[in-house]
């Protein structure tokens, strides 16, 4: 699977855990050279605190678009060490 921002791969894995219809991506899959920071956290009842990552492709910003949860709930423990993307990532195969 690839995750694509912008015409670049910004992730790809042949091993992902679709959760809710989102791919996790193991966190070595995530290139780097892409990844900005971020302080945005969010609150899942069942998978515990989220963090967040921006994406940044050739001086664009895309904020916030990849979540992980560094410390996911007992009923997430398959995603603990993964990340996952929206806000316009496309994920294909």
């Amino acid at each position: 699977m690839k995750a694509i921002w912008n015409g670049v791969t910004v992730a790809e894995s042949d091993d992902t855990v679709v959760v809710e219809g989102n791919h996790y991506f193991p966190e070595a899959a995530l290139k780097r050279e892409y990844v900005a920071s971020s302080n945005h956290h969010t609150m899942c009842s069942w998978k515990g605190e989220a963090s967040y990552h921006s994406l940044l492709v050739d001086g664009n910003l895309n904020p916030d678009a990849v979540w992980y949860y560094a410390e996911p709930k007992e009923a997430a423990a398959e995603i603990k060490g993964r990340v996952a993307f929206w806000k316009g990532v496309k994920i294909e195969e």
